[in-house]
Protein backbone atom coordinates (compact mmCIF):
# COMPACT_ATOMS: atom_id res chain seq x y z
CA UNK A 1 0.00 0.00 0.00
CA UNK A 2 1.17 3.69 -0.46
CA UNK A 3 1.95 5.08 3.36
CA UNK A 4 0.28 7.97 4.05
CA UNK A 5 3.10 11.13 3.30
CA UNK A 6 2.66 11.85 7.08
CA UNK A 7 5.06 9.22 7.62
CA UNK A 8 7.86 9.78 5.71
CA UNK A 9 7.04 13.36 7.06
CA UNK A 10 7.41 12.62 10.43
CA UNK A 11 10.58 10.76 9.67
CA UNK A 12 12.54 13.27 8.06
CA UNK A 13 11.11 15.50 10.57
CA UNK A 14 12.47 13.86 13.69
CA UNK A 15 16.00 13.00 12.39
CA UNK A 16 15.96 16.98 11.70
CA UNK A 17 14.21 17.67 15.14
CA UNK A 18 17.50 15.63 16.85
CA UNK A 19 19.89 17.58 14.81
CA UNK A 20 21.00 15.18 12.77
CA UNK A 21 20.02 14.97 8.75
CA UNK A 22 21.19 11.96 7.39
CA UNK A 23 21.65 12.15 3.50
CA UNK A 24 19.44 9.36 2.67
CA UNK A 25 16.20 10.71 4.00
CA UNK A 26 16.82 14.12 2.44
CA UNK A 27 17.41 11.86 -1.07
CA UNK A 28 14.15 10.10 -0.48
CA UNK A 29 11.69 12.91 0.11
CA UNK A 30 11.24 16.52 0.00
CA UNK A 31 9.73 17.61 2.63
CA UNK A 32 8.24 20.95 2.90
CA UNK A 33 6.83 22.23 6.49
CA UNK A 34 3.48 24.16 5.42
CA UNK A 35 3.58 27.56 5.72
CA UNK A 36 0.02 28.48 6.56
CA UNK A 37 -1.78 27.97 9.83
CA UNK A 38 -3.65 24.48 10.04
CA UNK A 39 -7.05 26.50 11.06
CA UNK A 40 -6.94 28.87 7.92
CA UNK A 41 -6.40 25.97 5.25
CA UNK A 42 -8.94 23.26 6.51
CA UNK A 43 -10.76 22.03 3.86
CA UNK A 44 -9.01 24.63 0.95
CA UNK A 45 -8.90 22.00 -1.56
CA UNK A 46 -12.65 22.70 -1.77
CA UNK A 47 -11.97 26.23 -2.29
CA UNK A 48 -11.54 28.36 -5.99
CA UNK A 49 -8.22 30.36 -7.07
CA UNK A 50 -9.79 33.76 -7.64
CA UNK A 51 -12.54 33.96 -4.77
CA UNK A 52 -10.11 32.47 -1.94
CA UNK A 53 -6.95 32.05 -3.14
CA UNK A 54 -6.58 28.48 -3.07
CA UNK A 55 -5.80 26.60 -5.85
CA UNK A 56 -8.64 24.17 -5.02
CA UNK A 57 -11.57 22.69 -7.31
CA UNK A 58 -14.18 25.57 -7.01
CA UNK A 59 -16.82 22.48 -5.79
CA UNK A 60 -19.05 26.08 -4.31
CA UNK A 61 -19.20 27.13 -7.57
CA UNK A 62 -20.04 23.57 -8.84
CA UNK A 63 -22.97 23.86 -6.66
CA UNK A 64 -24.12 26.94 -7.54
CA UNK A 65 -24.42 26.00 -10.95
CA UNK A 66 -26.19 22.73 -9.98
CA UNK A 67 -28.62 24.45 -7.93
CA UNK A 68 -32.56 23.50 -8.63
CA UNK A 69 -31.10 20.15 -11.18
CA UNK A 70 -31.97 16.88 -9.44
CA UNK A 71 -29.76 14.37 -8.46
CA UNK A 72 -29.69 10.79 -8.52
CA UNK A 73 -27.46 8.78 -5.31
CA UNK A 74 -24.56 7.22 -7.02
CA UNK A 75 -22.40 4.29 -4.93
CA UNK A 76 -19.02 4.50 -4.90
CA UNK A 77 -16.96 1.85 -3.81
CA UNK A 78 -13.84 2.35 -1.54
CA UNK A 79 -10.88 0.09 -1.33
CA UNK A 80 -9.51 0.31 1.20
CA UNK A 81 -8.11 -0.34 4.62
CA UNK A 82 -11.52 0.06 6.52
CA UNK A 83 -13.51 2.70 7.93
CA UNK A 84 -15.00 3.96 11.00
CA UNK A 85 -18.70 3.27 10.43
CA UNK A 86 -20.04 4.93 13.62
CA UNK A 87 -17.88 8.46 12.41
CA UNK A 88 -20.63 11.05 13.17
CA UNK A 89 -19.79 12.18 9.23
CA UNK A 90 -19.95 8.96 7.66
CA UNK A 91 -22.74 6.95 9.12
CA UNK A 92 -25.46 8.68 7.08
CA UNK A 93 -24.08 8.02 4.12
CA UNK A 94 -23.00 5.18 3.85
CA UNK A 95 -24.11 1.89 1.42
CA UNK A 96 -26.39 -0.22 2.63
CA UNK A 97 -27.41 -3.79 0.90
CA UNK A 98 -31.32 -3.88 1.35
CA UNK A 99 -31.51 -7.00 -0.12
CA UNK A 100 -28.96 -8.38 2.87
CA UNK A 101 -31.13 -8.43 6.47
CA UNK A 102 -28.33 -8.18 8.89
CA UNK A 103 -26.97 -10.24 11.36
CA UNK A 104 -28.96 -13.36 10.35
CA UNK A 105 -26.20 -15.17 9.14
CA UNK A 106 -27.93 -15.90 5.56
CA UNK A 107 -26.99 -15.02 2.18
CA UNK A 108 -30.03 -13.31 1.57
CA UNK A 109 -29.15 -11.98 -1.63
CA UNK A 110 -27.46 -15.02 -2.98
CA UNK A 111 -24.35 -13.35 -3.97
CA UNK A 112 -21.45 -15.39 -2.22
CA UNK A 113 -21.25 -12.77 1.07
CA UNK A 114 -23.09 -13.30 4.25
CA UNK A 115 -24.52 -10.87 5.99
CA UNK A 116 -22.52 -7.76 3.85
CA UNK A 117 -24.69 -4.81 4.91
CA UNK A 118 -21.99 -1.98 4.30
CA UNK A 119 -19.80 -4.27 2.12
CA UNK A 120 -17.39 -6.73 2.86
CA UNK A 121 -13.87 -7.45 4.36
CA UNK A 122 -11.53 -9.58 2.30
CA UNK A 123 -8.67 -9.32 5.15
CA UNK A 124 -10.30 -11.76 7.58
CA UNK A 125 -11.94 -15.53 8.33
CA UNK A 126 -14.70 -16.64 8.46
CA UNK A 127 -14.31 -17.17 12.18
CA UNK A 128 -13.33 -13.59 12.47
CA UNK A 129 -9.67 -13.77 13.16
CA UNK A 130 -8.04 -10.40 10.81
CA UNK A 131 -4.88 -9.66 8.76
CA UNK A 132 -4.11 -6.29 9.62
CA UNK A 133 -0.26 -6.64 8.62
CA UNK A 134 1.00 -8.38 5.27
CA UNK A 135 4.55 -8.19 4.21
CA UNK A 136 5.74 -6.51 1.22
CA UNK A 137 5.09 -8.13 -2.46
CA UNK A 138 9.01 -8.31 -3.00
CA UNK A 139 9.48 -10.30 -0.90
CA UNK A 140 6.75 -12.62 -1.72
CA UNK A 141 7.35 -12.38 -5.08
CA UNK A 142 11.01 -13.47 -4.13
CA UNK A 143 10.11 -16.84 -1.83
CA UNK A 144 6.88 -17.69 -3.91
CA UNK A 145 8.73 -18.11 -7.58
CA UNK A 146 12.88 -18.63 -5.87
CA UNK A 147 12.33 -22.73 -6.21
CA UNK A 148 11.48 -22.31 -9.78
CA UNK A 149 14.35 -19.97 -10.91
CA UNK A 150 16.91 -19.32 -7.94
CA UNK A 151 20.23 -20.64 -9.89
CA UNK A 152 18.63 -22.48 -12.81
CA UNK A 153 19.10 -21.65 -16.11
CA UNK A 154 15.78 -20.00 -17.81
CA UNK A 155 14.85 -20.69 -21.69
CA UNK A 156 12.86 -16.91 -21.30
CA UNK A 157 11.86 -17.87 -25.40
CA UNK A 158 9.67 -20.95 -23.97
CA UNK A 159 7.77 -18.86 -21.42
CA UNK A 160 4.26 -18.14 -22.28
CA UNK A 161 3.27 -14.12 -21.51
CA UNK A 162 2.40 -14.80 -17.83
CA UNK A 163 5.11 -16.52 -16.74
CA UNK A 164 7.73 -14.05 -18.33
CA UNK A 165 5.99 -11.16 -16.70
CA UNK A 166 6.60 -13.43 -13.28
CA UNK A 167 10.24 -14.04 -13.81
CA UNK A 168 10.58 -10.93 -14.79
CA UNK A 169 8.94 -9.69 -11.54
CA UNK A 170 10.94 -12.59 -9.38
CA UNK A 171 14.01 -11.27 -10.90
CA UNK A 172 13.47 -7.78 -10.09
CA UNK A 173 12.63 -8.73 -6.58
CA UNK A 174 15.57 -11.35 -6.50
CA UNK A 175 18.28 -7.97 -7.04
CA UNK A 176 16.08 -5.71 -4.58
CA UNK A 177 15.92 -7.91 -1.93
CA UNK A 178 19.24 -7.49 -0.46
CA UNK A 179 19.16 -5.80 2.99
CA UNK A 180 20.82 -2.46 2.33
CA UNK A 181 22.51 0.72 4.22
CA UNK A 182 19.84 3.04 3.64
CA UNK A 183 17.22 1.05 5.67
CA UNK A 184 19.14 0.04 7.95
CA UNK A 185 20.33 3.49 8.85
CA UNK A 186 16.86 4.75 8.55
CA UNK A 187 15.84 1.61 11.58
CA UNK A 188 18.74 2.98 13.65
CA UNK A 189 17.59 6.14 14.22
CA UNK A 190 13.88 6.07 14.11
CA UNK A 191 14.97 3.14 16.71
CA UNK A 192 16.60 5.47 18.62
CA UNK A 193 13.57 8.71 18.13
CA UNK A 194 11.25 6.35 19.44
CA UNK A 195 12.94 5.49 23.17
CA UNK A 196 12.95 8.90 23.28
CA UNK A 197 9.68 9.98 22.59
CA UNK A 198 9.06 7.42 24.90
CA UNK A 199 10.84 8.73 27.75
CA UNK A 200 9.27 12.38 26.85
CA UNK A 201 5.50 10.44 27.04
CA UNK A 202 6.30 8.82 30.67
CA UNK A 203 7.31 12.31 31.88
CA UNK A 204 4.08 14.00 30.21
CA UNK A 205 2.05 11.30 31.42
CA UNK A 206 3.03 11.64 34.97
CA UNK A 207 3.47 15.11 35.95
CA UNK A 208 0.11 15.91 33.77
CA UNK A 209 -1.60 13.01 35.29
CA UNK A 210 -3.26 11.64 31.90
CA UNK A 211 -2.44 8.64 29.61
CA UNK A 212 -3.24 9.82 26.48
CA UNK A 213 -3.28 13.94 25.03
CA UNK A 214 -3.21 16.43 21.90
CA UNK A 215 -1.16 18.79 21.04
CA UNK A 216 -4.34 20.91 21.94
CA UNK A 217 -4.61 19.57 25.40
CA UNK A 218 -0.27 19.27 25.83
CA UNK A 219 0.14 22.96 25.34
CA UNK A 220 -2.58 23.28 28.26
CA UNK A 221 -0.48 21.31 30.74
CA UNK A 222 1.66 22.97 33.30
CA UNK A 223 4.90 21.46 33.62
CA UNK A 224 6.58 22.52 36.84
CA UNK A 225 10.16 20.27 36.27
CA UNK A 226 13.38 21.20 34.01
CA UNK A 227 12.48 17.58 32.72
CA UNK A 228 8.50 18.03 32.30
CA UNK A 229 9.22 21.40 30.34
CA UNK A 230 11.68 19.86 27.86
CA UNK A 231 9.59 16.58 27.50
CA UNK A 232 6.64 19.49 27.18
CA UNK A 233 8.41 21.30 24.19
CA UNK A 234 9.92 18.33 22.40
CA UNK A 235 6.62 16.18 22.31
CA UNK A 236 4.86 20.06 20.71
CA UNK A 237 7.23 20.39 18.17
CA UNK A 238 6.84 16.87 16.75
CA UNK A 239 2.99 17.18 17.08
CA UNK A 240 2.90 20.69 15.05
CA UNK A 241 5.53 18.99 12.29
CA UNK A 242 3.43 16.64 11.66
CA UNK A 243 -0.27 17.15 9.35
CA UNK A 244 -2.45 14.95 11.80
CA UNK A 245 -4.18 18.01 13.52
CA UNK A 246 -3.97 19.35 17.08
CA UNK A 247 -6.19 17.64 18.26
CA UNK A 248 -4.63 14.00 17.55
CA UNK A 249 -4.08 11.63 20.00
CA UNK A 250 -0.23 11.25 21.07
CA UNK A 251 -1.06 7.37 20.93
CA UNK A 252 -1.91 7.68 17.34
CA UNK A 253 1.35 9.25 16.78
CA UNK A 254 3.43 6.53 18.70
CA UNK A 255 1.43 3.89 16.99
CA UNK A 256 1.82 5.40 13.37
CA UNK A 257 5.59 5.68 14.03
CA UNK A 258 5.87 2.48 15.73
CA UNK A 259 4.29 0.67 11.84
CA UNK A 260 6.46 2.58 9.88
CA UNK A 261 10.04 1.41 12.54
CA UNK A 262 8.31 -1.98 12.34
CA UNK A 263 7.80 -2.24 8.32
CA UNK A 264 11.83 -0.75 7.89
CA UNK A 265 12.83 -3.60 10.51
CA UNK A 266 10.70 -6.22 8.41
CA UNK A 267 12.77 -4.87 5.20
CA UNK A 268 15.71 -6.20 6.44
CA UNK A 269 15.16 -9.45 7.30
CA UNK A 270 12.66 -10.30 4.09
CA UNK A 271 15.32 -12.21 2.27
CA UNK A 272 15.97 -14.89 4.71
CA UNK A 273 12.99 -15.13 6.30
CA UNK A 274 10.08 -16.24 4.25
CA UNK A 275 6.87 -14.18 4.76
CA UNK A 276 3.86 -15.62 6.76
CA UNK A 277 1.00 -16.84 3.76
CA UNK A 278 -1.94 -15.31 5.33
CA UNK A 279 -3.84 -16.48 3.18
CA UNK A 280 -2.96 -19.67 4.36
CA UNK A 281 -3.13 -19.23 7.54
CA UNK A 282 -5.70 -16.48 8.70
CA UNK A 283 -8.15 -15.81 5.43
CA UNK A 284 -7.83 -19.84 4.83
CA UNK A 285 -8.46 -19.56 1.26
CA UNK A 286 -6.73 -21.48 -1.85
CA UNK A 287 -4.80 -18.48 -3.04
CA UNK A 288 -3.55 -19.90 -6.10
CA UNK A 289 -7.57 -20.43 -7.04
CA UNK A 290 -9.16 -17.59 -8.16
CA UNK A 291 -12.57 -19.34 -7.95
CA UNK A 292 -12.13 -19.92 -4.28
CA UNK A 293 -13.45 -16.20 -3.95
CA UNK A 294 -16.25 -16.19 -1.10
CA UNK A 295 -13.63 -15.49 1.56
CA UNK A 296 -13.60 -12.87 4.65
CA UNK A 297 -15.96 -11.21 6.79
CA UNK A 298 -18.23 -8.67 7.52
CA UNK A 299 -16.15 -6.18 9.49
CA UNK A 300 -15.66 -3.27 7.40
CA UNK A 301 -13.98 -1.47 10.07
CA UNK A 302 -11.11 -3.24 11.28
CA UNK A 303 -8.12 -1.89 13.56
CA UNK A 304 -6.23 -0.11 10.73
CA UNK A 305 -9.14 2.09 9.68
CA UNK A 306 -7.64 5.58 9.11
CA UNK A 307 -5.99 5.94 6.23
CA UNK A 308 -10.05 4.59 4.97
CA UNK A 309 -11.91 6.60 7.47
CA UNK A 310 -10.17 9.89 5.84
CA UNK A 311 -10.27 8.40 2.04
CA UNK A 312 -14.16 8.39 2.67
CA UNK A 313 -14.63 11.75 4.59
CA UNK A 314 -13.02 13.16 1.25
CA UNK A 315 -15.45 12.13 -1.18
CA UNK A 316 -18.92 11.77 0.50
CA UNK A 317 -18.84 13.20 4.32
CA UNK A 318 -21.84 14.24 5.31
CA UNK A 319 -22.34 18.29 3.94
CA UNK A 320 -26.33 18.00 5.90
CA UNK A 321 -25.37 17.80 9.46
CA UNK A 322 -23.57 21.19 9.77
CA UNK A 323 -20.75 19.04 11.80
CA UNK A 324 -17.16 18.23 10.70
CA UNK A 325 -16.67 18.50 7.28
CA UNK A 326 -18.44 18.76 4.43
CA UNK A 327 -17.35 15.85 1.59
CA UNK A 328 -17.68 16.44 -2.26
CA UNK A 329 -20.25 14.40 -3.33
CA UNK A 330 -23.49 15.58 -1.91
CA UNK A 331 -25.68 12.40 -3.15
CA UNK A 332 -23.36 9.56 -2.93
CA UNK A 333 -22.99 6.29 -0.53
CA UNK A 334 -19.77 4.67 0.57
CA UNK A 335 -19.49 0.96 0.34
CA UNK A 336 -16.11 -0.13 2.18
CA UNK A 337 -14.28 -3.23 0.32
CA UNK A 338 -11.34 -3.75 3.13
CA UNK A 339 -8.72 -5.59 0.72
CA UNK A 340 -5.35 -3.01 1.56
CA UNK A 341 -3.39 -4.17 4.79
CA UNK A 342 -0.34 -2.49 6.51
CA UNK A 343 1.81 -4.03 3.81
CA UNK A 344 1.36 -4.60 -0.06
CA UNK A 345 -2.20 -5.87 -0.91
CA UNK A 346 -2.89 -8.97 -2.61
CA UNK A 347 -3.41 -9.01 -6.29
CA UNK A 348 -6.32 -11.44 -5.43
CA UNK A 349 -8.26 -9.47 -2.42
CA UNK A 350 -7.98 -6.84 -4.81
CA UNK A 351 -9.22 -8.14 -7.84
CA UNK A 352 -12.54 -9.68 -5.91
CA UNK A 353 -13.16 -6.66 -4.32
CA UNK A 354 -13.37 -4.16 -7.69
CA UNK A 355 -15.67 -6.99 -8.71
CA UNK A 356 -17.24 -7.18 -5.77
CA UNK A 357 -17.96 -3.77 -5.99
CA UNK A 358 -19.05 -3.52 -9.72
CA UNK A 359 -21.44 -6.36 -8.57
CA UNK A 360 -23.31 -4.56 -6.28
CA UNK A 361 -24.08 -0.68 -7.85
CA UNK A 362 -20.56 0.92 -7.74
CA UNK A 363 -20.75 3.74 -10.16
CA UNK A 364 -16.91 5.22 -9.47
CA UNK A 365 -14.52 2.86 -7.47
CA UNK A 366 -11.76 4.59 -5.28
CA UNK A 367 -7.98 2.72 -5.19
CA UNK A 368 -5.67 4.70 -2.90
CA UNK A 369 -2.64 1.85 -2.71
CA UNK A 370 -0.58 0.71 -5.29
CA UNK A 371 2.76 -1.22 -4.79
CA UNK A 372 5.84 -2.15 -7.16
CA UNK A 373 5.46 -6.00 -7.90
CA UNK A 374 2.37 -7.72 -8.83
CA UNK A 375 2.81 -11.49 -9.90
CA UNK A 376 -1.02 -11.92 -10.38
CA UNK A 377 -1.36 -9.33 -12.49
CA UNK A 378 -3.69 -10.50 -14.89
CA UNK A 379 -6.12 -11.33 -12.24
CA UNK A 380 -6.39 -7.59 -11.92
CA UNK A 381 -6.68 -6.62 -15.58
CA UNK A 382 -9.39 -8.87 -15.55
CA UNK A 383 -11.55 -7.12 -12.91
CA UNK A 384 -10.46 -4.08 -15.16
CA UNK A 385 -11.90 -5.13 -17.80
CA UNK A 386 -15.05 -6.36 -16.09
CA UNK A 387 -15.53 -2.99 -14.79
CA UNK A 388 -15.30 -1.35 -17.96
CA UNK A 389 -17.80 -4.22 -19.69
CA UNK A 390 -20.10 -2.34 -16.62
CA UNK A 391 -19.38 1.19 -17.10
CA UNK A 392 -17.70 1.55 -13.97
CA UNK A 393 -14.84 4.06 -13.36
CA UNK A 394 -11.55 3.16 -11.52
CA UNK A 395 -9.75 6.17 -10.26
CA UNK A 396 -6.32 5.33 -9.15
CA UNK A 397 -3.43 6.62 -6.92
CA UNK A 398 -0.22 7.31 -8.99
CA UNK A 399 1.87 6.84 -5.35
CA UNK A 400 4.58 8.98 -3.20
CA UNK A 401 7.87 7.84 -3.97
CA UNK A 402 8.56 11.41 -6.19
CA UNK A 403 9.25 8.83 -9.21
CA UNK A 404 7.99 8.91 -13.02
CA UNK A 405 5.54 6.19 -13.34
CA UNK A 406 5.93 6.16 -16.72
CA UNK A 407 9.54 4.48 -16.19
CA UNK A 408 8.37 2.98 -12.70
CA UNK A 409 6.69 0.36 -11.72
CA UNK A 410 3.56 1.52 -9.83
CA UNK A 411 0.33 -1.29 -10.20
CA UNK A 412 -2.64 -1.95 -10.54
CA UNK A 413 -1.20 -0.47 -14.03
CA UNK A 414 -3.45 0.18 -17.20
CA UNK A 415 -1.68 -1.20 -19.53
CA UNK A 416 -3.31 -5.15 -19.63
CA UNK A 417 -0.32 -7.78 -19.35
CA UNK A 418 -2.12 -9.73 -22.37
CA UNK A 419 -2.41 -6.82 -24.36
CA UNK A 420 -5.11 -3.60 -24.66
CA UNK A 421 -5.28 -1.35 -22.30
CA UNK A 422 -7.76 0.03 -19.51
CA UNK A 423 -9.60 3.46 -20.73
CA UNK A 424 -12.02 3.39 -17.81
CA UNK A 425 -9.05 4.59 -15.32
CA UNK A 426 -8.05 8.16 -13.94
CA UNK A 427 -4.51 7.96 -12.60
CA UNK A 428 -4.15 11.14 -10.12
CA UNK A 429 -1.14 12.67 -8.69
CA UNK A 430 -0.99 15.00 -5.96
CA UNK A 431 -1.13 19.19 -6.17
CA UNK A 432 -0.91 21.44 -3.61
CA UNK A 433 -1.00 25.19 -3.37
CA UNK A 434 2.05 28.06 -3.08
CA UNK A 435 0.32 29.18 0.04
CA UNK A 436 1.51 25.78 1.72
CA UNK A 437 4.38 24.53 0.36
CA UNK A 438 5.33 27.16 -2.22
CA UNK A 439 4.60 24.83 -5.90
CA UNK A 440 1.87 23.54 -7.35
CA UNK A 441 2.93 20.04 -7.20
CA UNK A 442 3.29 18.12 -4.03
CA UNK A 443 7.17 17.29 -3.37
CA UNK A 444 6.32 13.24 -3.07
CA UNK A 445 4.03 12.94 -5.76
CA UNK A 446 4.99 10.40 -8.45
CA UNK A 447 4.10 11.97 -11.55
CA UNK A 448 4.56 10.75 -15.59
CA UNK A 449 3.43 12.85 -18.92
CA UNK A 450 1.91 9.08 -20.23
CA UNK A 451 1.29 7.89 -17.39
CA UNK A 452 -0.80 10.19 -14.91
CA UNK A 453 -3.69 11.62 -16.25
CA UNK A 454 -4.63 14.90 -13.39
CA UNK A 455 -3.37 16.14 -10.44
CA UNK A 456 -5.87 16.85 -7.57
CA UNK A 457 -5.11 18.66 -4.03
CA UNK A 458 -3.24 15.91 -2.04
CA UNK A 459 -1.33 17.91 0.49
CA UNK A 460 -3.07 19.11 3.92
CA UNK A 461 -6.20 17.61 3.20
CA UNK A 462 -8.31 17.40 6.37
CA UNK A 463 -10.91 14.96 6.51
CA UNK A 464 -12.09 12.50 9.12
CA UNK A 465 -10.71 9.86 11.10
CA UNK A 466 -11.36 7.39 13.26
CA UNK A 467 -13.03 7.90 16.94
CA UNK A 468 -16.30 8.93 15.83
CA UNK A 469 -16.02 12.65 15.86
CA UNK A 470 -12.35 13.04 15.18
CA UNK A 471 -10.85 14.79 12.12
CA UNK A 472 -7.28 15.46 11.06
CA UNK A 473 -4.77 16.56 7.74
CA UNK A 474 -3.27 13.83 5.89
CA UNK A 475 -0.71 13.95 3.07
CA UNK A 476 -1.00 11.89 -0.27
CA UNK A 477 -1.99 10.76 -3.75
CA UNK A 478 -4.32 8.73 -1.07
CA UNK A 479 -5.85 11.94 -0.87
CA UNK A 480 -5.71 13.15 -3.72
CA UNK A 481 -7.76 10.45 -5.43
CA UNK A 482 -10.67 10.61 -3.55
CA UNK A 483 -10.72 14.37 -4.39
CA UNK A 484 -11.18 13.33 -8.50
CA UNK A 485 -13.65 10.12 -7.05
CA UNK A 486 -15.90 12.95 -5.08
CA UNK A 487 -15.87 14.90 -8.76
CA UNK A 488 -16.36 11.83 -10.47
CA UNK A 489 -20.02 11.00 -8.40
CA UNK A 490 -21.12 14.27 -8.41
CA UNK A 491 -21.00 13.99 -12.28
CA UNK A 492 -22.67 10.99 -12.14
CA UNK A 493 -25.10 11.83 -9.32
CA UNK A 494 -26.12 14.66 -11.26
CA UNK A 495 -25.69 13.43 -14.87
CA UNK A 496 -26.62 9.94 -14.60
CA UNK A 497 -27.06 9.39 -18.80
CA UNK A 498 -23.27 10.18 -19.19
CA UNK A 499 -20.62 6.71 -19.36
CA UNK A 500 -18.01 5.88 -17.57
CA UNK A 501 -15.71 7.43 -20.29
CA UNK A 502 -17.86 10.71 -20.38
CA UNK A 503 -17.24 10.74 -17.10
CA UNK A 504 -13.73 10.60 -17.35
CA UNK A 505 -13.20 13.23 -20.30
CA UNK A 506 -15.46 15.88 -18.72
CA UNK A 507 -12.79 16.00 -15.66
CA UNK A 508 -9.82 15.74 -17.60
CA UNK A 509 -10.65 18.24 -20.05
CA UNK A 510 -11.93 20.74 -17.08
CA UNK A 511 -8.42 21.15 -15.48
CA UNK A 512 -6.86 24.07 -14.56
CA UNK A 513 -3.94 24.03 -16.87
CA UNK A 514 -0.72 25.00 -15.09
CA UNK A 515 2.07 26.49 -17.07
CA UNK A 516 4.28 27.79 -13.72
CA UNK A 517 5.19 26.96 -10.56
CA UNK A 518 5.56 23.48 -10.87
CA UNK A 519 8.85 21.72 -10.50
CA UNK A 520 9.42 17.80 -10.87
CA UNK A 521 9.12 16.11 -7.55
CA UNK A 522 12.61 15.19 -5.91
CA UNK A 523 14.41 17.61 -8.01
CA UNK A 524 14.99 21.43 -8.48
CA UNK A 525 13.58 21.52 -11.95
CA UNK A 526 10.94 23.55 -12.78
CA UNK A 527 8.62 22.96 -15.82
CA UNK A 528 4.68 23.13 -16.73
CA UNK A 529 2.48 20.56 -15.56
CA UNK A 530 1.85 19.19 -18.94
CA UNK A 531 5.60 17.38 -18.23
CA UNK A 532 4.13 15.69 -15.26
CA UNK A 533 1.00 14.39 -16.49
CA UNK A 534 -1.37 13.79 -19.85
CA UNK A 535 -4.06 16.46 -19.28
CA UNK A 536 -1.61 19.02 -17.92
CA UNK A 537 -3.64 20.77 -15.12
CA UNK A 538 -5.34 20.50 -11.97
CA UNK A 539 -9.25 19.32 -12.03
CA UNK A 540 -11.84 21.58 -11.42
CA UNK A 541 -15.52 20.19 -9.97
CA UNK A 542 -17.56 23.80 -11.72
CA UNK A 543 -15.92 23.18 -14.93
CA UNK A 544 -16.18 19.36 -14.80
CA UNK A 545 -20.00 20.24 -14.25
CA UNK A 546 -20.19 22.67 -16.96
CA UNK A 547 -18.57 20.15 -19.29
CA UNK A 548 -21.12 17.79 -17.95
CA UNK A 549 -23.63 19.71 -18.61
CA UNK A 550 -22.92 20.19 -22.24
CA UNK A 551 -22.31 16.74 -23.16
CA UNK A 552 -25.78 15.54 -21.10
CA UNK A 553 -27.21 17.97 -24.16
CA UNK A 554 -25.32 16.57 -27.10
CA UNK A 555 -23.06 18.99 -27.21
CA UNK A 556 -19.64 17.33 -26.28
CA UNK A 557 -17.13 15.93 -29.15
CA UNK A 558 -16.60 12.41 -29.34
CA UNK A 559 -14.50 10.55 -26.51
CA UNK A 560 -10.85 10.59 -27.28
CA UNK A 561 -8.34 9.07 -24.95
Amino acid sequence: MFLLRTFVGMKYFIVRFLGYIPFVFIAVVSFSQPSADRDSVKGWHLRDLKQDGYAGISLNKAYDFLKGKKSKTVIVGVIDSGLDTLHEDLKAVLWTNIKEIPGNGIDDDGNGYVDDVHGWNFLGGKDGTEVEKSSSEKARVYHGFKDLYLNKAVDTNKLSKIELFQYKEWYKAANEIEPNAETSNQVDVLGGIAIRLNNWDSIIMKEAKTTDYSQTELEKFEMKTSDGKRAKIGFIKLMKALTFGPDTKKSTILQELNVELERLRGELIERDIPPIDVHKNVIKDSYANFNDRYYGNTDIMGQGSLHGTHVSGIIAADRTNGIGIDGIADNAKIMMIRAVPDGDEYDKDIALAIRYAVDNGAKVINMSFGKSFSPQKYWVDSAFQYAASKDVLLVHAAGNDAKNVDSTDNFPSTTFLLGGHANNVITVGASGDTIMINDYVASFSNYGKGSVDVFAPGSMIYSSLPGGNKYGFLDGTSMATPVVVGIAALIRSYYPMLTALQTKQAIEQSVTVLNTNCTIPGTETHVIMADLCRSGGVVNAYKAVMIADEMSRGKSKKVKR
